[in-house]
This record gives structure tokens, sequence and C-alpha cells, in this order.
């Protein structure tokens, strides 16, 4: 069922309508919505069930279209919505049959709020210039003017880039686009504070975890604080923890404002590297009851990215937040060793490759260097050690031209 916001049609029985809907049919979202497009001698006409405009009463209430067969004087009963057709101006209706044309089945939707907006704000232009105050009008003169700007700078911008191409070459950037691993990596780092005078405040603490998480943590991590050499020697021998965190049990502090200090850091460090570990998080709580509530909220927040999956919203830990999760690791290792930790201990916990760890270490502005494993520990490698300490090195490119892989 169709209203025209600009009044009553004389001959609507001549009027042809044309429905688009959205391709992405198994989103949860976006499988209902639909254009409707109608088109007079003088005018083009377009309404949606979605957006900010979007008319109320179609949540309020539900409407059916009933279709009557004379001869057998039975009623078949369909479900309708109400579409508000708005009046689209002429050079709008060119550019909404190009995006259609191209569209073909499914209408490329991303372009209608566009074309919708762009045909209020005509609609509301002329209304200025027509009955507007004088304000309405400077303002809307101080817009068009702002808008042949924004003109202005897009075409030297291109012109811009042609010149850069042709001087130097399709080849040479791509070249330079292959060497930008550390700056994609970057994106995910914890937030660096280069002007820190003392290496405490290059990441700081309060960055990695907030004062309410922190104090959170004090339950989880008080069987960590309190377990004796035979517990944490039991423990090593069940692996019920990362390899990192079972090396550090054994030197906890004797104070114990200081142990309870590491433990409740050795606790969220190897919380960290276990969920690295899932690909789709299914639960609610993926860590177990005994993990925090807010703790829960802070992993799903902050390291998982939302994907759609057969019509549902799931929680998905990509390549690019397994990054930022191995960048957080670090960032607390360094607080929990002084500043200087081993990057093969925390790789080999966390399932990645050297190169790997090693971009995303000196991401963080870290000097690696060459040292020997701990005892127990396939000592027989030659581990790399991170150590964080100022003045911060430059960042540099990664060294030699890496086979990107090709995503499907």
């Amino acid at each position: 069922a169709v209203r025209f916001a600009n009044g009553r049609l004389r001959r609507p029985d001549s009027l042809r309508f044309t429905v688009y809907r959205n391709r992405e049919t198994a989103h949860p979202r976006k499988r209902h919505r639909r254009i409707l497009v109608s088109e007079t001698e003088r005018l083009c006409y377009v309404g949606h069930n979605f957006g900010s405009e979007v008319m109320k009463c179609n949540s309020l209430c539900r409407y059916f279209v009933g279709v009557l067969d004379k001869n057998s004087g039975q009623m078949e009963v369909y479900n309708a919505e109400i579409f508000n057709m708005q009046p689209l101006l002429s050079e709008l209706k060119d550019l909404l049959e190009t995006v259609a044309v191209e569209g073909a089945v499914g209408f490329v939707f991303s372009w209608v709020p566009r074309v919708l907006q762009c045909c209020s704000l005509v609609q509301m232009d002329l209304c200025i210039e027509a009955f507007g105050t004088s304000k309405q009008k400077r303002a809307l003169s101080s817009r068009r003017m702002n808008a042949v700007g924004s003109d202005i700078v897009s075409t030297a911008v291109t012109k811009a880039a042609a010149n850069v191409i042709d001087a130097k070459g399709v080849t040479a950037l791509v070249q330079d686009v292959a060497q930008d691993d550390v700056q994609n990596i970057s994106a995910f780092l914890p937030p660096c504070h280069e002007d820190a005078d003392r290496p405490e405040h290059v990441y700081k603490f309060e960055d990695i975890l907030s004062a309410a998480e922190y104090e959170a943590l004090r339950v989880p991590a008080a069987a960590l604080a309190s377990a004796s050499a035979e517990e944490v020697a039991r423990r090593a021998e069940e692996r019920s923890h990362c390899s990192f965190v079972l090396e550090e049990l054994k030197f906890l502090p004797t104070d114990e404002k200081s142990r309870d200090h590491k433990a409740r850091c050795l606790w969220f460090l190897d919380t960290l590297i276990r969920f690295s570990h899932m690909k789709v998080i299914k639960k609610k709580h993926p860590m177990g009851p005994e993990c925090p509530h807010i703790i829960s909220r802070k992993l799903m927040k902050n390291f998982t990215s939302l994907t759609y999956n057969n019509g549902s919203i799931q929680n998905l830990i990509s390549a690019s937040m397994k990054a930022k999760i191995t960048a957080y690791v670090i960032a607390l290792a360094l607080h929990i060793n002084n500043f200087q930790t081993d990057l093969t201990v925390l790789q080999n916990d966390m399932k990645l490759s050297e190169s790997r760890i090693l971009d995303i270490a000196k991401a963080l502005r870290l000097r690696v260097s060459k040292a020997k494993g701990v005892p127990g520990l396939e000592s027989d490698q030659n581990h790399k050690l991170g150590t964080l300490s100022l003045p911060l090195p430059m960042q540099k490119a990664p060294e030699g031209q890496r086979k990107r892989r090709k995503m499907n």
C-alpha cells in the first residue's frame, strides 16, 4: 500500500511500480529492506521501509491486503506495508535509474540513502530560497560555497594522485603497499606515549587494564598468589597455564602487595593467550564462570570482530584481532618483566610464526636481540629478546618482499 507525500494523484490506476530488494538475504537486518519506485509523466517517486524517515505506523501495527475472487466469493489475505512515496527531482531520477541498472535484480543499497538525502536536501534548499529568512539564506550560500571548495579539493587530489602514478609508476607503488605490514599492525597497538621519560610510561599500565578491571582480578588471581612451590610444580605438570605464566610463577615476589600485583597480571595475560586460541566465540562467557564479567566484556568488545553467519551475529577472532591481542600480551609482559621479555616463549604460547611476532614487536618499538632460552623451555634454540628502552627506535618497513596471501 502506498501514500504520496505531496497529495493525491489524478490517475492512480495508470501508475506502475517496481520493487527492489536487498541482495543480502541472509543478513538479519537487511533482508527485509525494500525500495518502491514509481514514475508519472512529470515526476518519479521513491519510497523505502528502512532508515530514519520510515513511517512509524509500520512498527506500531500490522497491515493486510485482501484480494476478493468475485466468482467464488472467497478472499485471500496478504501481509502488507505502507510506503510513503516521495517525489524525486529529475536529475536524481537519472542517478536512480543508473544505479538500478547496475544493481540488476538486487538494488545497490549503499546508493539509496545518498539519493534520498540529496532529494530532501535539494527540496529544502528550494524552500529556503523562496521563503527562508536572511540568516537561513546566508547559511545556504555558505554551504554551497563550501561544496564548491570541496569539489576543487577533490579535483586537486585526483590530479596529484595521477601525477604521483605518472612519476613513480604503478609497479613502485605496489611495492610500497607490500611494505606496509608494520603500519597496518600499528592500528591495533596499545596507545604509545612517545614523549615518555621512562619505559613504564611508554605503554601505560592503565591503558592495558583500567582500575575497575584491575580490581576485578583480585579474586581470580588469589589462587596464583597463594600457590606454593608444590602447587606450581603440579600446575606445570598439568600444563594448566601457558609456558610464560608457569615460568613466572616460580619467581613471585615475597612482598604481599607486589606478589598480588604480579599474580593479577599473570592471570590476565594467561586469559588473553587462551582467548587468542579461539576462532568463533559462541558463548556469552567464553572464559568460564570464574572470569569476572567486566573482563569477559572487555575481551568481547576490544578483541573480537562482529561477523554474520547463517543469519546470526557472531564474534570472531580475526587475524587483525589476534595481532591486537599479541600486542597487548607483549606490552603486559614488559610490565611484568621489567620491560624485557622473551618473545620466543610468547610466540610458542600464542602459536605464531617468528616473523609475525617480530613484526609486532618492532611495531611496538622494541629492540630485538638474541638470547639463550630458559632451561627446560627449548633452551637449545636461539630465543629472541624484546627490550623497551629510551629513546625509542624509529619504525622501519619490513626488510625484503614477503608474498601476500591472496584473499578469496
